[in-house]
């Protein structure tokens, strides 16, 4: 096997979806862990929160996906002590882009989604080369394909918080249905003016809601 397909085999595994609208943006994530076909964790956490306005997913490999959570947290936090100020989510973006960029001989093998609120709802995505994108919606892991189908047939730029919620619910618990990589539960984090909000769902409770 070569490294490239050893790259994208520890980035499998996973579902996790960022959504924004005009709002709120909306993190999601299933909490299995696996390694290979074996199920290593049932309650992994896979949303981090980074500051009181800002949090990422996380796909990959765990070590390296805390590693770059902390040293994250710390440039942020060391900026706000600094300046007196937020730091924007472009900022942390393109902060930690630098930080997988200089490290791309020796990857951390990572694919992260980065959401916030400064001004407005921020999301970006970020991979092990440092390539940093924003979108209105985005997806990684082994369920991403499924994921992305349930929201690209739904999204609207208009949509509040609670419809942003349940679609990004939907999404995850989509992918926990065909891909046996992800399931357990979903966690969920809306970050909005005035905060990060986490929310957690069992697979019961999405299927009652789901059915109501």
């Amino acid at each position: 096997m070569g490294v490239d397909e050893k790259l994208v085999k520890a980035l499998k595994g996973t579902t996790t979806v960022g959504i924004r609208s005009d709002k709120a943006v909306v993190l999601a994530a299933d909490k299995r862990a696996t390694a290979g076909k074996f199920i290593v964790h049932k309650r992994i956490k896979k949303i981090v929160k980074i500051s009181d306005y800002m949090a990422m997913t996380t796909a990959g490999l765990v070590a390296d996906a805390q590693v770059l959570a902390d040293v994250l947290r710390t440039k942020v936090a060391e900026y706000e002590m600094s300046f007196k100020k937020r730091m924007s989510v472009r900022a942390a973006a393109t902060y930690l882009s630098n930080v997988l960029h200089s490290s791309r001989l020796f990857p951390y093998i990572v694919q992260l989604l980065l959401g916030g609120y400064d001004t407005a709802p921020r999301l970006y995505s970020l991979d092990w080369f440092g390539t940093v994108a924003e979108e209105t919606f985005l997806v990684t892991g082994s369920g991403s394909p499924i994921a992305v189908g349930v929201i690209e047939a739904e999204y609207r730029p208009d949509m509040d918080v609670e419809e942003l919620v349940e679609l990004a619910v939907r999404a995850v618990f989509a992918a926990t249905r065909r891909d046996t990589a992800s399931g357990e539960g979903i966690d969920v984090a809306v970050i909005s003016r005035e905060g990060i909000e986490m929310r957690h769902f069992s697979i019961e409770e999405v299927v009652k809601r789901l059915r109501s």
